[in-house]
């Protein structure tokens, strides 16, 4: 049976580092919603109002990325999803999609202190290496930073929750 594979942690915990590792050791298709926006919206971006601009673009990016993964899961294809969701109400919203579809899940977590993430942000910024779709100002990574919620032990229960620690490799 294909498999469901979510990645979490706030910004630059390593997930993409992660998800690329991930999708070559399980021959997945990873679905990144940070390729997406900037693929799609980058060139539409606000000079004000990027928030509100922001999510309404992201949730349909979800929802289009979530019709991809069902695809795939359908057909035998494991599919990794490097999507957001910070927030737990945002997580409680797939998980309920995921539960309604019956598709197995294992959700990774990454965490890196605040200042090493921070520094990775930069680098990436700079070097624009493998992991790198979008220029994530100090402000955005702060803002970010302060909205990520760990996942608690509700949220974890019956779930296949995999706390993964130490960087990956190359993490940026």
């Amino acid at each position: 049976m294909a498999q469901l594979h979510l990645i979490l942690g706030p910004v630059g915990a390593g997930k993409s580092t992660f998800a690329q590792q991930l999708a070559e050791e399980r021959r997945a298709v990873r679905l990144t919603l940070d390729d997406w926006m900037t693929r799609l919206f980058s060139p539409d971006r606000p000079a004000s109002g990027v928030m509100e601009w922001y999510v309404e673009r992201a949730g349909r990016c979800i929802d289009q990325i979530w019709r991809i993964a069902g695809g795939l899961l359908s057909v035998g294809t494991d599919a990794i999803l490097e999507i957001g969701l910070i927030r737990r109400d945002d997580r409680e919203r797939l998980f309920e999609r995921v539960d309604a579809a019956g598709h197995a899940l294992t959700v990774y977590v990454l965490d890196a202190p605040r200042e090493v993430r921070r520094e990775r942000v930069e680098r990436r910024n700079r070097d624009q290496g493998a992991t790198f779709s979008m220029v994530v100002p100090p402000h955005f990574f702060e803002l970010a930073s302060d909205l990520w919620q760990p996942l608690d032990d509700d949220e974890c229960e019956g779930r296949d929750v995999r706390f993964v620690s130490g960087a990956p490799a190359g993490a940026e």
